[in-house]
C-alpha cells in the first residue's frame, strides 16, 4: 500500500511540474510519520523515501535511534522551548520556529551540541486562530535578522499551512503569500531557498506556488488510528 501511494504521489508531482514548468527533483517529499508504526515507515524507506517528519518531541525522540543516519529528520510541529534540547542536532531541519525566544533557545542548544541547526520560520498565512506562526511581516523580518546573526542557526526558508477548505483560491493565496514574502526577504539580502508548504489535501496547489518541501502523511501512510500509539500501529 505504502509503495503504491508513494508512486501515485510522485506521478502527481511530475504531472503538476510539467504543467507549471518545474523540475520534480527540486521538490522534496517529507513523509509525515506521526503515529505511524515501524512497518509502514520501513515500507516508505524501501520505496525511496529519505525524509521523515514528526510533530511531537517525545515520539521523535523514541523513533530517532531506530533508523540509520541515511534518514533526514524534520521536526514540523509546534516546539516548546523546554523540548528543544531533544530535537537540536537530530532533526536536520526544524520547520516551526515562530518566535525570537524559541530561536534563542535553539541557538543555545545548538551551540552546546556543537552544531549549526537549520531552521525555517513558520508564518501563519491562513489567519486561523488555532494555527501557530507569525502573522506580521515585520515580525518575520525581525526574526530573520536575529537568525542571521546567530552563529548556530542556519535560516533556510519559510513554512506555512493552508486552511482545510475546498476553495482553491484561498489555499493558493496562502501559498503565494509565503512565496512573495520569501522573495521580499531575499531582495533585502537574505538567501532563503526553501518553502515548506503543501500537505495531503493541497500539495498540488503548493507545487504551483513554488513549494520545495511537501509534508505528506495520509497520502503516503493512509488514515491512522489516533486511539492507539505509534507502537501499536
Amino acid at each position: 500500500m505504502v509503495t503504491h501511494n508513494i508512486n501515485i504521489v510522485r506521478d502527481k508531482i511530475a504531472d503538476v511540474c510539467t504543467l507549471c514548468g518545474r523540475n520534480p527533483a527540486d521538490i522534496k517529499i517529507i513523509a509525515v510519520s506521526k503515529n505511524t508504526g515501524l512497518s509502514l515507515i520501513n515500507q516508505a524507506i524501501s520505496a525511496g523515501i529519505k525524509d521523515l517528519g514528526e510533530n511531537k518531541a517525545q515520539e521523535f525522540s523514541e523513533k530517532f535511534p531506530l533508523f540509520s543516519d541515511e534518514i533526514n529528520w524534520h521536526f514540523i510541529g509546534h516546539l516548546q522551548r523546554n523540548k528543544v534540547k531533544y530535537i537540536v542536532g537530530k532533526a536536520g531541519i526544524i520547520h516551526s520556529v515562530d518566535s525570537i525566544k524559541l530561536a534563542e533557545e535553539i541557538n543555545l542548544q545548538a551551540a552546546r551540541a556543537g552544531v549549526v541547526q537549520t531552521i525555517l520560520i513558520e508564518v501563519k498565512t491562513s489567519g486561523e486562530a488555532e494555527k501557530f506562526g507569525l502573522t506580521d511581516n515585520s515580525a518575520v523580518v525581525n526574526l530573520a535578522k536575529f537568525c542571521s546573526t546567530s552563529k548556530n542557526l542556519n535560516l533556510a526558508g519559510l513554512m506555512t499551512m493552508a486552511p482545510l477548505t475546498d476553495d482553491e483560491k484561498i489555499i493558493a493565496k496562502c501559498f503565494s503569500d509565503l512565496r512573495k514574502l520569501k522573495e521580499e526577504l531575499n531582495s533585502t539580502g537574505f538567501k532563503l531557498s526553501e518553502l515548506s508548504m503543501g500537505m495531503t489535501n493541497d500539495y498540488e496547489i503548493a507545487i504551483k506556488e513554488g513549494a520545495t518541501m511537501l509534508r505528506l502523511g495520509t497520502a503516503i501512510f493512509g488514515e491512522r488510528d489516533y486511539s492507539k500509539s505509534w507502537k501499536e500501529q
